[in-house]
């Protein structure tokens, strides 16, 4: 398996941030958003190395161009922290199959999660690329989040550029 047989190619650049406010307005600069703000989400049957733990990340969301960039600070657990790109985000056809092959690739996979009813992983490819590699289960609701986010995007004026989410 390669990154390009991942499902169509990646859907989202996310970078690793201090704050994540004051990183939307940079990027707006950028010529990225509106972006979509949540602090500390909420995820469920968190495995960090394997074993029960806690992922505790904020996050923006707005669209750049054909792809989702995603700007992120993680509060727990410390070793997924990191400034700069921190990951590639793929939507995979089969989870199970999509992580068993970067897996065999020797990217361990370092955190696996549920948000809502979508699966979701990130596989630790930094030694080779740099960054984190995050696969999606392919779901509905996931999906309608990207398009509200790029239809947000179409046409937008520049104002409100921080919007926040529940």
């Amino acid at each position: 398996m390669t990154l390009a047989s991942l499902a169509g190619g990646p859907v989202q650049l996310a970078y690793g941030v201090d704050d994540v406010r004051s990183a939307t307005i940079e990027w707006v600069g950028r010529g990225a958003g509106p972006f979509f703000v949540r602090d500390h989400i909420e995820v469920g049957d968190v495995k960090v190395d394997g074993a029960p733990g806690s992922f505790d990340h904020s996050s923006a969301y707005g669209q750049w161009g054909a792809l989702m960039v995603e700007l992120v600070v993680v509060h727990d657990p410390p070793h997924l922290a990191r400034r700069g790109l921190h990951h590639q985000a793929f939507f995979v056809d089969s989870f199970a199959k999509a992580s068993g092959e970067l897996v065999d690739m020797g990217w361990r996979c370092a955190m696996a999660a549920t948000a809502g009813s979508t699966r979701f992983a990130f596989h630790d490819a930094t030694a080779d690329l740099g960054h984190f590699v995050e696969i999606y289960e392919d779901s509905d609701p996931l999906r309608g989040f990207y398009e509200m986010v790029r239809e947000a995007a179409h046409d937008w004026d520049g104002r409100e550029p921080v919007r926040l989410l529940g």
